[in-house]
């Protein structure tokens, strides 16, 4: 039946156009959707193709018309050899659903119809590519039926097919194996021992010579080990096992082979996870992975063997027991494989960390062993170069580590920390660091190097909220890097477990200082940190969001502070290493008392600025250890400030006397403490003093305030650099101290002899680079200079007369050492030049650091309390910051300060939802603040920066205005009476003001204000809009230029489309208005004309006015006189000119139809017209072209007979011409015919310009073709 189906239609596949039907059962015309279904199925979307396949099977199901599905399988079929692999794979998976769904029809059948439409031996050579994929998606469409297993010949014939389809390699590359691993998975038992052992039986025998057939062998061996037993792997490999030392060298090529094959894919081969699991089965584990793995694989250069190495490691770790993952994690494949992380870290090199990184991950996830996962992480952390682990601190991996694992795991760090066994841990040295390296490297310097990585692991495990962890866990972490960062131990003692380990190896200074700053970090992490634990309590707290504290309450700060408290108690023994002195201690024991009695108050009330204080106290005197002065004077200036807020309080009359007018508010105190420690880069007195400044922000004064601010003035960046330039004083010490030695260094240096060429060398040319480096040549040097050389008689002058005397050794010595300190001075003299340019540099940048964070504190308090009347006074000071940013330098740190500044002002401050509404007493303040504002906003030239000034007069009139109605709203009805409420605004100074600013806008050719800020005023103060919408009207058309009559026409626009002005107005002065821009708009409309852009966009504008104006009077049937307007409208396309598509003439014609006058069809013109067009501009375009070389080259050598007959020529036709000129003129005829123009036209022209000159009558020729034109 598939054979007469072929030959049906066979009509329709050869013919090369759409033939007539010639189905004679009709089936192609009953439903033209059927046949849409198989051009889905070829889609390249995979959506698309399964839509089709479900919708191809549920209609066939439906019809049962065996015709549909005969002709269904056949184009099924047909469509395996498709060119398109997405078309392949629809066509496989269609014809696999097919066979799955309908169990009528045969495999076998449909085997055959495979094999004979696309028959390998009889498909032509271009074509064997195509047939190879149709036998094999037809194999796979076959094993996918889930159908194959019940008929084994079939199943037999199958992998007969794909054995002879492994030949096509270039094509298939392993396909065909892969698909008989896949039919050998689902294959049963019997059906295996008694069909396919026989035909795999050159397969499995040749197992050691291809990875596919390995892997063949491999996969029947796991399937069917009661069938491939020793006995008969002994008659098919010689050996009665896999795994063995016969086996070995093959299995290692094989190994390769497939190393390469997937060296594009960066994927692990099947066939090594096989292997692998095959040697776990026959216990020749260890002898695999010497033997193949390490002696085999990683004898090759670094490539695509070693990731194969890689892989197979990370696969093998779930497979493994403890011993022998410790066994692979200690060898030399993890060596291999930190080398390659280390010289990964390269540009443009192959990075492999990330895929091991998630082997690791996938293993710890899956693994619920502890002993297994600390083995891992054991291994991986004992990964060393030069004393240094490989694999990063912050490691990931560790998030799905067991908590008992955990625990263990930090045991192990501190013990290596106090003790380190480097023997122990798996060193390297990669090849650049043994040929830089002379000796071998100091144990003492491995050991800092391990020191300074498994602090950052400890911190590490602390901040990160994805590792589940316990407090106490946490808090013994915190206490050793505190105790280890400050503190030294004299004698152990069990009250202090961090004595009881010794240290083998003392801490030196770089690596304490390290430590130090960890801890530091370690605190902002703690400070962060949500509830630990699954209890009641911790769940209530982590519901309130509160943050650095335990599940009792106490903050994680504090029990560090009382761990330091009970450190320094213990002096017999241990000794801290920052000495306090008598009256730093008594500081320390003050700012315990203070905390304590802040504890207690907030127990009895809790208030925000309790809490505050408390931070402030512990974060200040926890800083102690690091700069005890600071600290103290900080902590003694908190105190002050308890007791005043305590007494203010207490005693609210008696505070108001004397003292409050001498000394500073509290707040005020604190807010300077604040200010100093966000000049310290530390994230985390950055977070606390936002914490501490939201909670006192109600009780900010004008004054405190007033401080935020002047650091934000860019007019005293000099007062206030000097808080950022704290830190850098040290510095500074550091850098003339080491000048001093190296100044002693280099006189030492000249007290002996020459020294050595190279350093005398190197010396020279940094003194030449440093003079070249200087822009102008010092004129004191240069006095200098010919002072030393007169002084020894060395300069040449005109009363020696002669050059020869020459001066003696000692002279020269002399000479030469007066020289050489000279040169010195002067190159400390630029190298100095160069230090305070860079200390200038990086003071600048810490400065503007700062004022970023003082930013934040801007920000606050704006958010926490926008309507404090102490708002209005930052509106100036931020303006001014925006000003002189936009003035200033373009670094990427300035725009960032003066991006978040404009953000801070924009939304924060001008948006915001509430605002001051309390202003008794500041009207003439709050009007005068507007004025200077309009004031500023015209005599600014950049308008950006004119726009935040305009939006800060609009804010400051918004809070003069104050609450229209109970619904302060937007959506809110207004009623006219709501809407004339201006609260305390002086409308009628409002108005001039703006009126003015209006008039300078109109009137001044460059204006830095712009249209859109009135129609924001407009919009936001309907009152102010109704007067000075005449101001507007009239500039329609008084409008200095073009631009601004338009922004006039727009702004009159808006404001009669808003509702709210139309309610303030009475119909009098809505017709009276109305009329107004009817007038202003006949006016502008006369003698215009469309010059340029600027031109057309203004009459585009005025059009939408108009139109918006006509619509309104015939819809309210207003008595407004049109007929002006009309007239004026309909003389400006007198000529035609506004009929062409585009914005303007759309506008133009959408008014006119308000009048009704519509726009008249444009008649089609005949191409006739358009051809004489073209022709004329290809006629001008040739007299002023240029003949190409070849033509030139080609006229030289034809004679030039028609030279005089070129003149007169023009009444004669194509015809009398010439021989030689009249195949050109047929030519170029015939080309004009084409193009649409007349016989009549082409014969008239003047055959001059047919006719072939040689270059050197071009000239000549020119001239008669122009009077010939012009006849």
């Amino acid at each position: 039946m598939i054979a007469v189906m072929q030959t049906n239609m066979g009509e329709i596949e050869d013919s090369s156009v759409r033939p007539k039907v010639t189905d004679a059962k009709g089936i192609l015309k009953q439903n033209r959707q059927f046949l849409d279904y198989f051009w889905d199925i070829a889609k390249p979307a995979r959506e698309i193709r399964l839509k089709a396949i479900e919708d191809l099977i549920e209609h066939l199901k439906q019809s049962e018309k065996p015709d549909e599905l005969k002709y269904s399988l056949k184009r099924l079929v047909d469509g395996l050899s498709h060119t398109r692999e997405d078309a392949r794979s629809g066509y496989s998976v269609a014809l696999a659903q097919l066979l799955s769904v309908f169990e009528e029809i045969s495999l076998k059948s449909t085997l055959d119809s495979v094999k004979e439409k696309h028959n390998l031996r009889k498909v032509k050579k271009k074509l064997i590519r195509n047939a190879a994929f149709g036998n094999f998606f037809g194999v796979l469409a076959l094993s996918q039926s889930t159908r194959l297993h019940k008929e084994p010949q079939v199943m037999l014939e199958c992998v007969q097919l794909l054995q002879s389809l492994s030949h096509y390699r270039e094509h298939l590359r392993d396909l065909p194996r892969k698909t008989m691993v896949d039919i050998l998975s689902e294959t049963s038992k019997e059906v295996f021992e008694e069909v396919l052992l026989s035909a795999l039986q050159s397969d499995l025998t040749s197992a050691l010579n291809t990875p596919e057939q390995l892997e063949l062998l491999l996969v029947a061996m796991q399937k069917f080990p009661s069938v491939l037993k020793p006995k008969k792997l002994k008659k098919l490999l010689g050996t009665t096992a896999v795994i063995t030392k016969e086996n070995m060298p093959k299995l290692v090529e094989v190994l390769k082979m497939a190393a390469r094959s997937v060296k594009k894919d960066n994927i692990l081969p099947p066939v090594a996870f096989d292997l692998l699991q095959a040697s776990l089965r026959e216990d020749n584990f260890e002898m695999f992975w010497n033997e193949a793995i390490i002696k085999g694989m990683l004898s090759e250069m670094p490539g695509p063997t070693h990731y194969l190495s890689f892989r197979l490691l990370g696969a093998s770790l779930p497979l493994l027991s403890v011993p022998q993952l410790e066994f692979v994690l200690s060898g030399d494949v993890i060596r291999y494989y930190g080398q390659h992380m280390l010289s990964a870290q390269l540009a443009d090199r192959f990075k492999f960390a990330p895929e091991m990184e998630k082997y690791v991950s996938e293993f710890m996830q899956s693994c619920a062993d502890p002993d297994k996962q600390l083995a891992v992480v054991l291994c991986f952390t004992q990964l060393t170069n030069q004393g240094y682990p490989v694999v990063p601190s912050s490691w990931k991996d560790l998030e799905h580590m067991d908590l008992s694992a955990l625990q263990q795991y930090v045991e192990w760090l501190m013990e290596a920390f106090c003790k380190p066994q480097l023997e122990k841990c798996l060193d390297f040295s990669t090849r650049r660091q043994k040929g830089n390296q002379e000796s071998e490297v100091e144990s003492d310097s491995c050991v800092a190097r391990f020191r300074k990585w498994i602090v950052p692991r400890l911190c590490f495990i602390v901040e990160n909220h994805q590792i589940k962890k316990e407090e106490v866990l946490v808090m013994k972490m915190a206490r050793f890097i505190f105790f280890h960062a400050f503190f030294d131990v004299k004698k152990p003692t069990p009250e202090i477990p961090e004595t009881v380990q010794a240290l083998s190896v003392p801490i030196d200074q770089q690596t304490r200082a390290s430590i130090s700053s960890a801890f530091y970090g370690l605190l902002q992490g703690l400070n962060s940190m949500v509830v630990l634990g699954d209890s009641a309590e911790a769940e209530k707290l982590n519901s309130r969001r509160i943050l650095g504290v335990k599940a009792d309450g106490s903050m994680w700060i504090y029990c560090l502070v009382q761990y330091a408290t009970m450190l320094l108690n213990q002096s017999k023994y241990v000794q801290s290493v920052q000495t306090f002195s008598s009256e730093q201690r008594q500081g320390w024991d003050s700012m315990l008392e203070s905390v304590e009695a802040l504890k207690k108050k907030a127990k009895k009330s809790s208030s925000p600025e309790h809490t505050a204080f408390q931070h402030l106290f512990l974060l200040v005197g926890i800083q102690m250890f690091k700069a005890p002065d600071e600290s103290l004077e900080l902590l003694n200036d908190l105190r002050t400030c308890v007791e005043k807020a305590q007494a203010k309080k207490s005693k609210k009359k008696k505070a108001n006397g004397k003292s409050c007018d001498e000394e500073p508010h509290w707040v005020e105190v604190v807010v300077e403490i604040l200010l100093s420690l966000l000049s310290q880069p530390s994230r985390l007195f950055r977070s606390v003093c936002k914490s501490v400044f939201s909670r006192i922000c109600p009780h900010l004064t004008q004054e405190a305030l007033s401080s935020i601010l002047n650091v934000l003035d860019p007019n005293k960046d000099e007062d206030e650099s000097g808080v950022m330039v704290t830190d850098e004083k040290v510095k500074e010490k550091k850098r003339k101290h080491k000048e001093e030695e190296e100044q002693d260094d280099e006189q030492g240096d000249e007290e002996d002899e020459e020294g050595s060429d190279s350093s005398s060398s190197d010396d020279d040319e940094e003194e030449d680079e440093a003079m070249e480096e200087g822009e102008d040549v010092d004129q004191n040097f240069r006095l200098d200079l010919m002072k030393v050389l007169q002084g020894q008689n060395a300069l040449a002058t005109e009363e020696d007369g002669s050059d020869e005397e020459e001066l003696d050794d000692a002279a020269m010595m002399k000479l030469d050492g007066s020289l050489a300190t000279l040169f010195l001075e002067q190159k400390k003299k630029i190298q100095a030049k160069k230090d305070e340019k860079d200390r200038m540099r990086k003071e600048k940048v810490l400065v503007r650091d700062f004022k970023i964070k003082v930013l934040d504190m801007v920000e606050m308090f704006l958010s926490k309390q926008g309507s404090s009347a102490l708002v209005l006074g930052m509106v100036e000071p931020l303006l001014g910051v925006i000003e002189n940013g936009m003035s200033s330098e373009t670094s990427q740190q300035e725009q960032d300060f003066l991006r978040k500044a404009a953000d801070i002002f924009r939304n924060r401050l001008c948006r915001a939802k509430y605002y001051c509404r309390e202003i008794d007493g500041r009207e003439v303040e709050l009007h005068e603040m507007l004025e200077r504002l309009i004031g500023r906003a015209q005599k600014l030239t950049d308008s950006s920066v004119s726009l935040y000034y305009f939006s800060a007069a609009l804010y400051v009139l918004k809070v003069l205005r104050g609450v229209v109605s109970e619904q302060d709203s937007a959506n809110a009805p207004s009623t006219p009476a709501e809407l004339r409420l201006m609260g305390k605004v002086d409308v009628e100074r409002v108005t001039t003001c703006f009126r003015n600013a209006l008039t300078s806008f109109m009137t001044k050719r460059k204006s830095p204000l712009t249209g859109a800020m009135f129609i924001d005023l407009f919009s936001r103060f309907p009152v102010l809009c109704v007067n000075l919408l005449d101001t507007a009207v009239e500039n329609i058309t008084a409008g200095v230029r073009e631009h601004q009559q338009g922004q006039a026409c727009l702004m009159v626009l808006r404001a009669l489309q808003s509702k709210d002005v139309k309610n303030l107005m009475s119909d009098a002065q809505g017709t009276e208005l109305y009329q107004k821009v009817v007038d202003q708009l006949s006016k502008s409309f006369e003698d215009v004309q469309c010059k340029n852009k600027t031109v057309r966009e203004k009459i585009v504008k005025a059009l939408e006015l108009c139109q918006h104006l006509v619509r309104s009077v015939h819809n309210q049937k207003m008595p407004v006189n049109l007929e002006l307007l009309q007239k004026v409208l309909k003389s400006m396309n007198t000529e035609g000119s506004l009929q062409k598509p585009g914005q303007l003439e759309d506008t133009y014609w959408s008014v006119m139809k308000s009048f009704g006058i519509l726009k008249p069809k444009i008649e089609k013109v005949k191409k006739v017209v358009e051809a004489e067009q073209t022709e004329e501009t290809t006629k001008k375009n040739k007299k002023k072209g240029f003949l190409p070389e070849s033509k030139k080259r080609k006229n030289r050598k034809k004679p030039t007979v028609l030279e005089g007959k070129e003149t007169p020529a023009s009444t004669e036709t194509a015809e009398g011409a010439s021989a030689a000129s009249g195949k050109k003129n047929k030519k170029k005829n015939k080309k004009r015919k084409q193009q649409g123009g007349e016989v009549q036209e082409t014969q008239n022209q003047p055959a001059m310009k047919k006719a072939k000159t040689p270059p050197q009558q071009n000239k000549k020729k020119k001239g008669r073709q122009q009077e010939a034109d012009g006849k």
